[in-house]
């Protein structure tokens, strides 16, 4: 069956354009009223439309995708947002860059997960402080663990305790003070001198 093409135009309601597919029940829409124009694909299981005026253009569609060969740039010179209701993804085939000339805030509901094959640093400022805190927080390697400070290590707790399955070396090139209300050094052969 042809298409059937309309073009109406009415110096009040604008121009419409219309194009019927009824063989694939597919109706196209063009509407020039004035103020806006409108674009609108209908079909049996959805509609997209696009919306443009002269402040806003506006897509409503069920699936939306853009493919560019190069690069694709956005820009806004107010608070930009974007939400998803089901799964977000980014990736990338090569470096991933997320920056901000003020604070970034990264949060979740439920687990917040940071991984890398290689390498995972987190890194403050030379003048400022790096804060880990969580009611619970374990740090565990299947290699060796370091922890390095150039100035000073404090370790502050109602219950403190260190065990090794292994050799325990505690050793200092200054002063070494151990001190308690009650102190007990036990051991199937203890050394002291």
């Amino acid at each position: 069956m042809p298409l059937v093409c309309t073009i109406e135009m009415d110096k009040t309601a604008g121009i419409t354009v219309t194009v019927v597919n009824a063989d694939a029940s597919i109706t196209q829409t063009i509407v020039m009223d004035g103020t806006k124009i409108e674009i609108k694909v209908a079909g049996d299981s959805a509609t997209s439309t696009i919306t443009q005026t002269s402040e806003k253009i506006a897509i409503a569609c069920k699936q939306f995708e853009v493919t560019a060969d190069e690069t694709i740039t956005m820009t806004s010179t107010k608070a930009s947002s974007w939400t998803s209701q089901d799964t977000f993804s980014v990736q990338s085939t090569k470096d991933a860059t997320i920056s901000s000339d003020a604070n970034v805030a990264i949060s979740g509901a439920q687990n917040v997960t940071v991984e890398g094959t290689s390498k995972v640093g987190l890194t403050g400022a030379s003048s400022n402080t790096l804060t880990l805190e969580s009611a619970g927080a374990t740090l565990s390697t299947s290699a060796t663990l370091t922890l390095e400070g150039t100035s000073q290590i404090s370790a502050k707790g109602a219950m403190i305790e260190a065990k090794a399955d292994g050799t325990m070396n505690l050793e200092s090139s200054g002063i070494a003070t151990l001190k308690g209300a009650m102190t007990n050094v036990q051991g199937n052969l203890v050394n002291l001198g």
